[in-house]
């Protein structure tokens, strides 16, 4: 069953990939660039990786799955992975991503998102907290759900009609900023305000995947 602080939590996991990992990583994402001419059409824009690259991802997954669940004990299994790439200029605005579906199962409990390679400046990656009622929603979670009967559910930025959550620049929040070296994923909940900081120099590479909890026997 999964719990509100679950969906709250931040965690990271250092060493994500062995060195020879990661550079097989580059070459497979890199090969692949060349071959398909992939340029994302906007900041936040994904592009499923190669078969390989998958696998190399979800090799390390399985080896960091003993730290994530540490923080995050709902977690069961894990989603395809998106690639990201970011230039100068490019930044992803706060955003929430929330609960879609909340009876739905499996369900989304966390997201990973791996830093293969970090902008010269800029592009640090951020959580947003707050403390105002106005980024909740009045749904709860009922008798068989995914979660713990009477937890909240966060607003969905699907429900909004512009590609960012334009209704939380009203909202105060805190932002707690972090430059996470290469080669470190971060896991954060999937209830949480984040997004990342211009790209002011350089490049910024990432994979994102999400982690979901057991589906229901």
């Amino acid at each position: 069953m999964i719990h509100l602080t679950e969906t709250l939590a931040v965690h990271t996991i250092e060493g994500f990939l062995t060195p020879d990992e990661t550079s097989q990583l580059t070459k497979l994402l890199d090969d692949h660039l060349v071959a398909t001419g992939w340029v994302p059409e906007r900041p936040r824009a994904g592009m499923v990786p190669p078969e390989a690259a998958q696998e190399i991802l979800m090799a390390g997954i399985e080896r960091a799955m003993p730290a994530i669940r540490r923080v995050f004990p709902s977690v069961a299994g894990v989603t395809p992975w998106d690639y990201h790439d970011l230039g100068p200029g490019d930044r992803i605005d706060p955003h929430l991503h929330g609960v879609h579906e909340p009876d739905k199962r499996p369900q989304r409990v966390a997201r990973v998102a791996f830093h293969l390679q970090e902008a010269e400046r800029g592009g640090q990656f951020y959580v947003d907290t707050c403390s105002s009622d106005a980024v909740w929603t009045d749904r709860t979670a009922g008798p068989g759900s995914a979660f713990l009967p009477g937890m909240r559910f966060a607003r969905d930025i699907a429900d909004d009609a512009g590609p960012e959550a334009a209704w939380l620049n009203d909202v105060p929040r805190t932002r707690w900023t972090s430059a996470p070296p290469a080669g470190t994923a971060v896991v954060y909940g999937a209830q949480l305000v984040h997004g990342v900081e211009t790209v002011v120099e350089g490049r910024l590479r990432k994979l994102i995947t999400n982690l979901l909890d057991a589906p229901p026997r």
